[in-house]
């Protein structure tokens, strides 16, 4: 996939000592199906009949669930409102805000909101939790806010954090590594507090000669390691994070950049295009970009006229 592999790695991070993606099943019928054990390594994988093995995926290791919740503010309704009513429903949005975003204090997730640019949508609500159920939780709880009833879905995307290791080999690592500070940063990460989030979806291609799938595990692998090489140029301006989303969305991967100048995001990915993971095998859907939006940030949005009041309570905090 196209991948940003080796830029700075989420919190808790350390030098890249695994490739980055994964790959689906090959097509040959399996009798039995490749699963971690409790070593940390993939059981063998065998096909019925001839006794050969599949074309192999790599050894991945997953983490935390991902929601990318995407809304619309229905603006001609919301301007409807009297002055002191929204200023109320945006104050209440940003309690909202502080209490989920307090996930990242009891290390059970991370959240943050983001004012998306753009027409595609208002808010991005980024949000990282042990469980699906989680997730749904906190889509229905931001529902349930007055701020709700002003809100369309525009867009959303579920997936789960995932670190792939090609240089490891089919099975994986000797040792289990699922408790190294660079593996639990990547599959628990904290949200950067870089200015500015990208995201997009994407596929490995499927098509004619250019199937990715086909390929055996070594080329992929060389291919990755040389993709990652460009993103370390990175390290610094651009951290990224990676989620997988077969079998969970409509699209593969997900990938979310963070930095704080958002030009760093025209440029690594720019130049990745060029590389040959990209040019031959990437497939991209459409990119949503952000501003990282606080509490008193979202009633500025939300109701200019209430900030001056939200600024005072918050001294008084």
């Amino acid at each position: 996939m196209h991948s940003v592999g080796d830029i700075t790695p989420p919190v808790g991070g350390g030098a890249a000592a695994a490739g980055s993606r994964p790959a689906s099943a090959g097509a040959e019928a399996v009798s039995r199906t490749a699963g971690p054990a409790a070593d940390g390594r993939h059981d063998e994988v065998a096909t019925e009949g001839a006794g050969e093995t599949q074309n192999r995926p790599p050894f991945t290791l997953e983490g935390w669930f991902v929601l990318h919740d995407f809304r619309r503010l229905d603006w001609r309704r919301w301007k409807s409102l009297e002055i002191a009513r929204r200023a109320a429903i945006a104050r209440e949005a940003a309690a909202f805000l502080r209490r989920v975003t307090a996930a990242a204090d009891t290390g059970e997730g991370a959240s943050a909101l983001y004012r998306v640019v753009g027409h595609k949508a208002d808010l991005l609500w980024l949000h990282f939790r042990p469980t699906l159920e989680a997730l749904g939780d906190l889509e229905t709880a931001l529902s349930r806010t007055a701020l709700g009833d002003y809100l369309q879905p525009a867009y959303s995307y579920v997936s789960v954090t995932e670190l792939s290791f090609y240089r490891a080999g089919p099975g994986g690592p000797e040792r289990d590594v699922r408790h190294e500070p660079f593996v639990r940063g990547r599959l628990y990460p904290a949200i950067p507090p870089a200015r500015h989030a990208c995201f997009y979806p994407m596929n490995k291609k499927r098509s004619g000669a250019d199937n990715w799938y086909l390929l055996p595990f070594e080329e992929r692998g060389r291919l990755m390691h040389s993709h990652g090489l460009i993103g370390r140029k990175y390290a610094g301006r651009v951290t990224q994070i990676i989620s997988g989303s077969v079998g969970l969305d409509d699209w593969e991967w997900g990938v979310t950049l963070f930095a704080d100048d958002p030009v760093d995001f025209k440029r690594v990915v720019y130049e990745m295009r060029f590389d040959e993971a990209s040019a031959r095998y990437g497939e991209f859907g459409p990119f949503y970009v952000g501003v990282r939006t606080d509490p008193d940030d979202l009633v500025r949005f939300l109701c200019p006229e209430a900030a001056g009041e939200v600024a005072a309570e918050a001294e008084g905090r």
